[in-house]
């Protein structure tokens, strides 16, 4: 029989990204959502969207500023 303590040592404290609750996951585990969470959002069609990274090479403050300010300009949007 394992000890307590052993038993803690293969999990991990995950806080649920659908509630906000802590739960104890599996080391390793890749669920985001804790148990009683997983049905809910089992109701919820698959995301495709995928996130972007932008990376930006500058040279100085300056044009850190203007690339910046063309990222999130207002001007012309579809929003």
């Amino acid at each position: 029989m394992e000890s307590v303590g052993e038993v803690f040592e293969q999990l991990e404290l995950k806080y649920c990204e659908r509630c906000g609750g802590l739960w104890l996951r599996n080391k390793g585990e890749q669920e985001v959502y804790c148990p009683g969470c997983v049905p809910k959002m089992a109701e919820f069609p698959e995301s495709r969207r995928r996130r972007r990274v932008l990376v930006v090479a500058v040279n100085s403050l300056e044009e850190l500023e203007g690339c910046t300010a063309e990222l999130f300009s207002t001007e012309g949007g579809n929003a």
